[in-house]
């Protein structure tokens, strides 16, 4: 299908982004393109202004955060994400998850702001950002704020973004020391999307969970904090039953979602697996 008509322009750079979202016209963000593009193309979305935003240097790259860990910019590639040796070091859990999205195609145009933005239920970033305690920075044209990532994400493409706020940057913290990451999925074969996804960071001292995050996407209607498995683990022995034990309880609390890939008991089923297995990975990186 031909999408709709709509005017196209390049940002001139972040003033000229916030000062268009700060009025009342009609103007979408353009990143990477790779979910509203088939959306236009299908007619499933219509947009006034598209407004490209993929070449404004302070959106994009990433650095070093005097507090610790580091910041991406929201137009970093899937593919730069993969391939730099920040993200390598301070995130490994990062490159692990990133590594599955899409094709080459796709990591090579798609953005991590631009995906955090969508919101996609079944988004891999979504889980991988919570276990990482990520927080999201936005600005406006009268504002900054930035807050945690769980909480972020309110449903189904929906999240806490004002019209009039920019997505500029995801800081993800330092890492409790010797602290292991694991993502596992299981995912719908012609898609590629997730039927259930699972991130796991694990911190062991004496032989004891000190640090634990689980994350949930695919399940539900947007990428949620596994909270029930988090407390089965902190405290407890590092030891296969105790994951074992705290893996049934992956979806405790949680909603899951049925469609035509999976009914919610099958999702259900495959949540608690790929839960156990990411906390069986991560355990076997953690020291300790």
């Amino acid at each position: 299908m031909i999408p709709a008509a709509f005017d196209y322009r390049r940002a001139d750079g972040l003033d000229d982004v916030l000062a268009a979202l700060a009025t009342d016209a009609p103007v979408t963000l353009l990143a990477g393109g790779q979910s509203l593009l088939p959306l236009l193309k299908l007619r499933l979305a219509e947009v006034g202004t598209l407004l490209d935003i993929g070449r404004i240097p302070e959106l994009h790259g990433v650095r070093v955060r005097d507090e610790g860990g580091i910041a991406i910019g929201a137009t970093t590639t899937w593919n730069e994400i993969l391939e730099d040796p920040l993200v390598a070091a301070h995130a490994p859990l990062l490159r692990q998850v990133v590594a599955g999205i899409g094709d080459v195609q796709v990591r090579n145009r798609g953005t991590i702001g631009g995906s955090v933005a969508h919101a996609d239920p079944a988004a891999d970033i979504v889980p991988a950002l919570l276990a990482l305690d990520a927080t999201i920075a936005l600005r406006s044209a009268t504002s900054r704020r930035a807050g945690p990532a769980d909480g972020f994400f309110r449903g189904p493409f929906e999240t806490v973004r004002r019209s009039d706020e920019l997505i500029v940057e995801i800081r993800i913290p330092a890492l409790p020391a010797g602290a292991g990451g694991a993502w596992e999925a299981v995912s719908q074969p012609a898609s590629g999307w997730s039927i259930a996804a699972a991130a796991a960071v694990l911190a062991v001292s004496d032989g004891r969970i000190s640090h634990a995050r689980v994350a949930l996407g695919g399940a539900g209607e947007c990428g949620v904090r596994a909270k029930a498995v988090e407390a089965a683990l902190v405290d407890r022995p590092a030891t296969p039953e105790t994951l074992t034990a705290a893996a049934s309880a992956a979806t405790e609390g949680i909603a899951v979602q049925g469609d035509l890939h999976a009914d919610a008991a099958y999702r259900t089923s495959v949540a608690r697996v790929v839960v156990r297995r990411a906390l069986e990975a991560a355990r076997a990186r953690a020291a300790g």
